[in-house]
């Protein structure tokens, strides 16, 4: 397959996801609104809401980073600039575009930048996450995620 084909059979997969993410998006939203003008009943039930609305929350911003993704890949291949790493110029490869759509690095520069501890779109410098000489023992438990 050429790669204006492949990039085509792509775009169409953009599309439908950008649509899927913005219809979740929606009725997360939705959803939130409508346990908010609920009542809650024992304390039991308020602490499950709580933790269903946190969950809500991280998975809409999950999602709300994706569409952002597919949202600039659009844009970039509107502009003619989809398929060229942000860092080096080159083409990625069709096969990483067709594992990862919303690629803006080729592998070679994703690594570099994971290396240098930067996380692309996302911005976490995942090298800050203990101070030098911190020897405690650190889990995935251990860590909490700030969506605010």
């Amino acid at each position: 397959m050429a790669r204006k084909d492949a990039l085509k059979d792509i775009r169409a997969v953009l599309i439908k996801r950008r649509d899927a993410l913005r219809t979740a998006l929606a009725g997360d939203l939705s959803k939130l609104n409508a346990l908010k003008e609920q009542t809650a009943g024992d304390v039991i039930d308020a602490a499950l809401d709580s933790a269903h609305n946190e969950l809500n929350s991280q998975l809409a911003e999950v999602e709300s980073r994706e569409l952002a993704s597919i949202e600039n890949a659009l844009e970039r291949m509107r502009t003619g600039t989809y398929g060229l790493c942000e860092h080096c110029g080159e083409r990625i490869p069709s096969a990483r575009l067709h594992a990862l759509p919303y690629a803006t690095n080729c592998i070679g520069c994703q690594r570099e930048m994971e290396k240098e501890g930067h996380a692309g779109a996302a911005g976490a410098d995942w090298g800050r996450l203990l101070e030098p000489g911190d020897d405690a023992d650190l889990t995935i438990n251990d860590l909490e995620v700030d969506v605010s």
